[in-house]
């Protein structure tokens, strides 16, 4: 390979946040990296005890100077604590206290966890703006759905995360809060003039961008007055005209994970690579599922699209030097984030002050928590919740809404207190059809929901949490055990 060759291979590589399975950095990572592979994603399943997460992410900084990214939201979406539920509550949570000062706190203290740990980018904040509903991806990921709260929650986030060090990663542009469709299996459209998209969906970006945000991550949805039916992913009209031209950005842009439906059914992963980096792309996230043979086999297209001139030379120049910058910032916020502590209290307060209490409770009476399971949506995993830690002295069972029996329910919970756990109960009929069930029969039941607090059953004290993380349950928990 000429040394020509070598420095092409080695631009495209650069591009890549590559993924692994496993809790230590196999060879064919570490080898990418000293061939200058961009960085890494991390995953629930590469994380461990955070001494262990330290040392993985130390064999990679030995092996190359990567961007080590994950997604931190707090919340439902939670890398850190996959395994056990996030110590802090989400976007909705800081959406419906609208303390920007706590947000601030909350992010920084998500901050200083991730800096220890040697993360060095956070795909946070969610910038979207719920304006959906039924979003089957966004929901309490959001700050609300009011564009000008979401854009100061957004910028509080931006330099919470920042102040120690960490980039941000706004998500995700030109915005995914007004869809009802999972973009991890199709393609999302915002069918929306441009007036309101700007006025909407671009508020929050404006107000990051104002703010020095280091990174945006793109949406696989399509805007069909900017994109026609192509994901912003891949539109130079979004990456390069919107967010560039327009809204002024010099910062990194990243691509979302490139191995979802929106991408890989459409043009195929190697071939989204493609285009994302012409559209204005500098980094892509490629996911959890492209293994070595992916890899290697994108770093070949990228170099064969630009040896045919599809991709321009200049375009992967251009991203290289924006990464290279943003390396040089890590280097000067080394230490900035000092010691950490104190991020449990910050989150549980954050969740105590989110939580709504909405009629009596009243004294639990030897409690039955009925805890309507929801199946996951593919951003969050399969992260545990639940509130059975803080109620010991209950007996708690988990029922699929659709196999439930509700007269079977009626009968254990006799002479008892009942209490109902929900999660977006308002997107899932059959876990309302139960719930009304449960209330009808008995009006003292008391419902949690632990989702956006959409639909509200005629029950006798109804608690709203804005997310599932343990902060919340938690906080929800003390409300009735006060």
């Amino acid at each position: 390979m000429s040394h020509s060759d070598r420095g092409l291979r080695r631009l495209a590589a650069g591009t890549l946040l590559a993924a692994f399975e496993g809790t230590t950095a196999p060879g064919w990572v570490l080898r990418e990296l000293e061939n200058g592979l961009g960085g890494v994603t991390l995953f629930g399943f590469n994380v461990a005890e955070p001494d262990a997460l330290a040392e993985l992410t130390a064999s990679l900084r030995a092996a190359g100077d990567p961007v080590v990214s994950l997604d931190e939201e707090g919340g439902d979406v939670t890398r850190l604590a996959y395994h056990v539920g996030s110590p802090y509550p989400g976007n909705a949570a800081l959406g419906a206290v609208d303390d920007p000062d706590l947000t601030r706190r909350v992010y920084r203290a998500i901050g200083a966890e991730l800096v220890a740990c040697g993360v060095n980018l956070d795909m946070a904040p969610d910038a979207d703006v719920n304006t959906a509903a039924d979003n089957p991806v966004i929901g309490t990921r959001a700050f609300g759905d009011d564009p000008e709260l979401v854009a100061r929650h957004t910028v509080a986030a931006v330099e919470g995360l920042q102040s120690v060090g960490v980039a941000a990663c706004v998500k995700h542009f030109p915005g995914h809060g007004a869809t009802t469709v999972d973009s991890h299996l199709d393609v999302p459209f915002v069918d929306v003039p441009l007036d309101v998209l700007r006025a909407r969906e671009l508020a929050p970006f404006r107000a990051a961008v104002a703010a020095g945000t280091k990174s945006i991550m793109t949406a696989h949805v399509a805007v069909p007055v900017l994109t026609g039916d192509r994901p912003a992913t891949l539109s130079a009209a979004a990456l390069t005209g919107l967010l560039r031209d327009e809204l002024g950005y010099r910062g990194v842009v990243i691509s979302d994970a490139l191995d979802m439906q929106a991408i890989t059914d459409g043009v195929g992963l190697a071939e989204g690579a493609v285009q994302s980096l012409a559209a204005g792309a500098d980094l892509l996230c490629l996911g959890p599922k492209p293994g070595p043979e992916d890899v290697a086999g994108i770093i070949e297209a990228i170099v064969a699209a630009t040896r045919e001139g599809r991709l321009p030379l200049e375009r992967l120049e251009e991203a290289a030097a924006r990464t290279r910058a943003l390396r040089t910032w890590f280097g000067t916020r080394a230490g900035a984030a000092g010691r950490g502590g104190g991020a449990s209290a910050i989150g549980l307060h954050a969740a105590r002050r989110a939580v709504r209490l909405d009629g009596s409770a009243g004294p639990l009476t030897d409690p039955l928590v009925v805890e309507v399971d929801t199946p996951p949506t593919i951003a969050v995993g399969d992260v545990p919740w639940g509130v059975a830690p803080w109620l010991p002295q209950a007996e708690v069972v988990r029922v699929r809404p659709a196999d439930a029996d509700a007269g079977a329910l009626l009968e254990r919970a006799a002479g008892r207190s009942l209490v109902v756990i929900v999660k977006d109960a308002h997107r899932y009929a059959d876990s309302r059809a139960l719930v009304s069930a449960l209330v009808a029969a008995r009006p003292d039941t008391i419902v949690v929901e632990m989702g956006l607090p959409v639909w509200r059953p005629g029950s006798a004290a109804y608690i709203a949490t804005y997310g599932a993380a343990r902060a919340n349950a938690q906080a929800a928990m003390e409300l009735l055990t006060a």
